[in-house]
């Protein structure tokens, strides 16, 4: 018999049926937002070559976005600590809803849609009780529908599960509030967490690193088809310490921590930008803009592959063989078991993120 969760989906689904979708807008691969020379910030749709296939103004600094499942449909997010976020009809580049985060609430530049199209999840910060919050919106109206707590302090990416019932939120521990900028007000006491919760709210699972890396803030998250989570994280203790900055962790066991060489985890300045898997899921790599630096590891040993240089790489996800990133000099490249190879390169300075379309219709 046919669950009450199914039922909707697949009224979600058929609802959307007669909505133009990805391919009426050339079928991009990608999201990512940029500067362009004119001074404009824009969100941008790319293919797997990295050619702009269309690209969106946007009224200030974007940082990450999320597409829709189904329609070709996003939503662009101001960089932290912003208030708005945009949400967008890419076939025409119209605005279709700007959401503006509560009285007391900042967006932390993430957000991501339910499985069936017909929710979408925002991170935010209730600065005032130093509390992380998950916004609740529908994705038809973007009206919100409430929130609940995303298990701890910070809380930054968020992705959703394979099956669509289940949230992983980084919560990366640091307390902030707008009257201070962007200053780290709690680092002595931070505590970043893991947090899987049911859309509903429900927590199920929590995931704490060891205590002597309380400082280590997970930021960016990375899933695999069968549910593994990676995460990359930013050390917010001595420079003088080289901490592991990627992540692995399946639902009811310990995470596994992985590291390069001490001469390469040094270039790394403790902060890691992106993380993604390959589009096999046999490698998971990480990008640091501060050290130029890209790292990827196997996936099943943990192994160190290899490290490379490409000038203000930041912006990762899986690519048609392998791996996509972008770079902060315009730069999109792909990277195989073969090697890596700069496709395109565009009259921008790409921004932090490369988000991958998951299309299902």
């Amino acid at each position: 018999m046919t669950n009450r969760r199914e039922f909707l989906a697949g009224l979600g689904a058929a609802s959307l049926a007669s909505v133009p979708g990805w391919a009426s807008v050339g079928a991009p691969r990608y999201l990512a937002a940029a500067l362009f020379p004119d001074g404009s910030y824009r969100l941008s749709g790319l293919d797997n070559s990295g050619a702009v296939l269309f690209a969106i103004p946007l009224p200030a600094r974007g940082h990450a976005a999320a597409a829709h499942p189904f329609k070709a449909q996003a939503v662009a997010f101001a960089r932290r600590p912003g208030t708005f976020a945009i949400a967008i009809d890419c076939t025409d580049g119209s605005v279709l809803k700007r959401l503006e985060a509560p009285n007391g609430r900042h967006f932390y530049g993430h957000g991501a849609f339910s499985a069936d199209g017909t929710q979408f999840f925002t991170t935010e910060n209730d600065y005032e009780a130093a509390e992380g919050v998950v916004g609740v919106w529908d994705a038809i109206s973007f009206a919100r529908l409430g929130e609940f707590s995303s298990g701890g302090i910070g809380p930054h990416d968020m992705r959703l599960l394979p099956g669509g019932d289940i949230l992983v939120i980084a919560n990366g521990g640091i307390e902030t509030h707008p009257d201070s900028g962007r200053t780290k007000l709690n680092l002595p006491t931070m505590q970043p967490n893991l947090s899987y919760l049911d859309i509903s709210g429900s927590i199920l699972e929590q995931v704490e690193l060891p205590r002597a890396l309380h400082k280590n803030s997970i930021r960016h998250l990375a899933v695999r088809d069968d549910g593994l989570v990676g995460f990359a994280m930013q050390w917010q203790g001595s420079q003088t310490k080289y901490p592991a900055l990627l992540g692995l962790h399946r639902r009811g066991e310990k995470p596994r921590l992985l590291s390069a060489p001490e001469t390469q985890q040094r270039e790394l300045q403790g902060y890691a930008g992106s993380i993604a898997f390959s589009t096999d899921g046999q490698s998971v790599a990480i990008t640091c803009p501060r050290g130029d630096a890209l790292h990827r590891f196997d996936v099943n040993s943990g192994a160190f592959i290899e490290a490379l240089v490409f000038e203000d790489v930041c912006g990762l996800g899986a690519g048609k063989a392998g791996l996509a990133f972008t770079t902060g000099t315009g730069a999109f490249g792909t990277l195989t078991t073969t090697g890596a190879e700069i496709t395109a390169r565009s009259d921008c300075q790409w921004d932090n993120h490369l988000i991958p379309i998951r299309t299902y219709g």
